[in-house]
This record gives C-alpha cells, structure tokens and sequence, in this order.
C-alpha cells in the first residue's frame, strides 16, 4: 500500500458480525443492572449501579477521584470481578459470554503498560492477535496514521515520550476493531497537540458507529464531546442525563444588566427579585435556574424601567458542566 492509498474506514462493522443474532443487534452497547462491588477489606467501590448506553452515542462518565469510574470500567472490561448484579456488552453477558463480549470492547487504560522493549507495529499486531485475528495491515496501518504513529512504528517503545506512549495505547485498543470503546482519562498529562488528536479520533469513530464510554477530568471535553453525562459520586450513580437537558434541569443562569447610571443600593421596588450589585454600582445581577420561564425576567426588566434605572446593556451567562457537576457531588457530601 502506497502513502497515497486510502485504508478502509474505522468502524464496528466486523464485531458486529460477531454479534450474529437479531437480539443482540437490538441490544443497547452497554447494559448493567444492580452492579455492585465490594472488597474483601469492606470497601464499598460501586452500589447498585443500574445503566444503558446506546449504540454510537459517546457517554461520559464523570466523579471525582475514588468515586468508583475505574471499577465499573474495570469491571465491564473484565478485569475485576462485581460482587453482584449483570452486565451485558451488546447483548452478551460478560461472565457467561465473556469472549464474545470482550471481542467488541476496546480499553484505554489510565496507566501506560507497554513492552519496552517492542516495536509499535509488533505491540499493536500483537494485541489484535490476542483476540483470535488474523492480521489486517489496512486496518493497523489506518489506526497507526490516524494517531501519528506510522512514521514511528520501527521505533521501540522505550525511545517514546509519554505522549507518544498514550498514542500507542490507543492504538492497541482499536487494534482489534471494537464497537465499544472505553477511554479511562484518556488525556491525563498529555500535550495539547495529542489532546486535539485524540478528540478529531473520537468523533471520527462515532461517526462510523463506535460507542465511546469516557472518563476525564477536563471536564470542558466532556461538555464539548458527550451526549449523555452520568456523574458518579461514592460509588453510586448521582445522575444521568443528555447533556443538553442535564445542563436545562440543573444549570442556572444569570443575568447582568449593566446601567447607564451607577446607583449605590438595590431600590425597593426591585428587593423581591434577589438582585446582587454589581462592583462600583454599574451593574445588577439576577440568578435564576436554566428551566424558569422567562415571566420572572420579563418582571424584572419592567420594574428596572419603574425604578427610573436606564440599561446599558445585558448579557447572561449559563452554569458550565463543571459547575452542575461540583454542585451535585457537594449535594451527596
């Protein structure tokens, strides 16, 4: 194959032809059901963790640290065991269907756990042959280039930066064509540039069908990328929602009205609408939640206009995904 040549697009199209029956085509891409773990030391990791992530959608799944992200991805992945409930990969259970289901899942861990001494192209070979697969040079050439890999895939893992590590890991997830993609803080320390690419990567294999189920902590990567968000706090799962509707029902918004005319104090009239005053007088501030009507607004604006103040200018700001988040974790602390 020439530099020029086109390899065929990324896609689930081979597992899903692995999947070979009408149910589990119809399945959702993940399934789970009173999923629960708890260590041998009491540790209580995930309690009764109940969740569907449809096909081709990216999830992501946010909670601070401990909250139990990790095991459920471990769990699904497996590699540790739930002390109760199901779970099921495109229709499969992955206990008693555990190859198939491990077939279709792809997993980008947080730590980097490469062969130091192997080449790029041997390890990622290497990890499609894990999975029973005969080579496919189109395919690994396509992931290689796609994540900046295929001039450096002679080079020998140890003469990598950590960046170039990660593009590895990545690379070695996707080897074997999944259809559910797990990303386990996928950009933790790593540089812009890989960042960017890493995010052009994933809509690429959304759009060919890939389901993405993500952790981060850069939470604005999740505001930008996701469908759907679950927050996880504890173990348990606090709330998922779209992004869209979760941002609508728990976002709150606020409105400046900057004045024409400094003033000193809220005047009475306006004292019912929980007014803030801006520093030096110029502006007045209103908070108000994202899913109130727009009466109260339309109040505010008249009684501005009955207490003789002249507006300059207003503009509102909307709570960010960050903000709902910390907001709901305080509220289960």
């Amino acid at each position: 194959m020439t530099a020029t040549d086109h390899p065929p697009k990324l896609g689930p199209q081979r597992g899903a032809a692995r999947r070979g029956d009408a149910a589990a085509d119809k399945a959702p891409a993940l399934s789970a059901r009173g999923v629960s773990k708890t260590y041998a030391s009491g540790l209580v990791a995930l309690e009764g963790i109940d969740l569907d992530i449809q096909r081709g959608e990216i999830f992501a799944l946010l909670g601070p640290n401990g909250a139990g992200k990790t095991t459920l991805i471990n769990i699904v992945c497996g590699l540790v065991n739930k002390s109760s409930g199901t779970v099921r990969a495109a229709g499969h259970d992955i206990v008693a269907e555990y190859r198939a289901a491990r077939s279709l899942i792809g997993l980008v861990p947080q730590e980097l756990t490469t062969d130091a001494f192997e080449t790029v192209l041997a390890t990622v070979n290497y990890s499609r042959g894990l999975f029973g697969l005969p080579k496919n040079r189109a395919h690994i050439e396509k992931v290689l280039r796609d994540l900046a890999l295929w001039d450096r895939r002679g080079s020998r893992l140890r003469s990598l930066s950590g960046g170039m590590k990660r593009r590895v890991m990545i690379a070695k997830a996707l080897s074997h064509e999944p259809s559910i993609l797990f990303l386990d803080e996928p950009t933790a320390g790593v540089d812009v540039e890989l960042r960017r690419d890493m995010w052009q990567l994933v809509r690429r294999l959304r759009e060919s069908g890939v389901t993405i189920i993500l952790t981060t902590h850069y939470i604005e990567e999740a505001e930008e990328m996701a469908d759907r968000v679950g927050v996880i706090s504890k173990g348990r799962l606090v709330v998922v929602d779209e992004k869209t509707e979760l941002m609508r029902k728990l976002g709150r918004k606020q409105l400046s009205v900057q004045l024409e005319t400094p003033i000193t104090a809220i005047p009475r009239v306006l004292e019912g609408h929980g007014l803030e005053l801006g520093e030096g007088g110029r502006s007045v501030h209103y908070v108000y939640e994202a899913a109130q009507d727009s009466h109260s607004i339309d109040s505010l604006l008249r009684d501005l206009g009955a207490a003789g103040l002249r507006v300059r200018d207003i503009e509102t700001r909307q709570s960010t995904l960050e903000e709902i988040f910390v907001s709901l974790v305080k509220e289960e602390t």
